[in-house]
């Protein structure tokens, strides 16, 4: 059994350019399904919060038109509501990276909000690549990426193919206009390598000991990626 755990954002905000907020947290399927694929295969998974605050989901997530149906958005909000994981998280300051076996980071855009910036989430992503940890990141979740900033000030993931949402779809989203960056450029220019694929569609990129997401529909198959790296398809 491996110990994975989940380095979630505290954020139920996001600042735009204009100073307004979207209402934003974590993106209910990039967190779920790789919560059930990772407990399904034996592991245990703990949630890690700046502050120890529950991670709120966002809203939109928990759509039907978002989560690909009636059926499956109740499910979704089944286990938001009941998993003891998100119930009950830690606090990053106070996690040891050596109790854990790898590291996993939905996205949502709240970490474009909080962990971007937050120093604990940093030292350990930071750590975790360092020591060769499987590492997961899906979606927004690359924005965590960006404190991962070592000693001489360069980024631990500096080198690395990743990929991630991209600017084409943040686009069509909606968001693009009114954000104050964009993530794909941010890590560009961070020095990671970006690969895009077809916006919406599944995509994963595994470098090393590290595997990345772009987008919603990319969770399932970067959490089939994470326990290949963890000795379990």
């Amino acid at each position: 059994m491996a110990k994975i755990l989940f380095v979630m954002t505290g954020a139920d905000a996001w600042t735009l350019a204009d100073g307004s907020t979207h209402r934003t947290g974590f993106w209910a399927e990039e967190a779920v399904v790789p919560l059930e694929a990772f407990k399904a295969a034996g592991h245990e998974v703990t949630v890690a919060t700046p502050g120890g605050v529950v991670s709120p989901v966002d809203p939109v997530s928990l759509a039907p038109e978002a989560a690909g149906g009636a059926e499956e958005a109740a499910r979704l909000t089944k286990v938001v509501e009941t998993a003891s994981e998100f119930r009950r998280p830690a606090a990053l300051a106070d996690v040891r990276l050596e109790d854990f076996d790898a590291v996993y980071v939905p996205g949502g855009h709240g970490p474009m909000e909080d962990l971007t910036v937050d120093a604990d989430s940093g030292r350990l992503l930071t750590r975790a690549v360092d020591r060769g940890l499987p590492v997961g990141v899906v979606c927004h979740g690359p924005a965590a990426l960006l404190a991962a900033v070592k000693e001489d000030g360069t980024n631990a993931y500096a080198g690395y193919r990743i990929t991630a949402f991209t600017n084409t779809e943040e686009q069509l989203a909606g968001t693009a206009g009114n954000a104050k960056w964009l993530l794909q450029d941010r890590l560009t220019e961070a020095g990671l390598t970006v690969e895009a694929g077809e916006a919406w569609a599944p995509h994963v990129e595994v470098d090393r000991n590290v595997v990345t997401g772009q987008n919603p529909a990319s969770s399932g198959p970067l959490a089939t990626e994470l326990l290949k790296k963890l000795g379990q398809e």
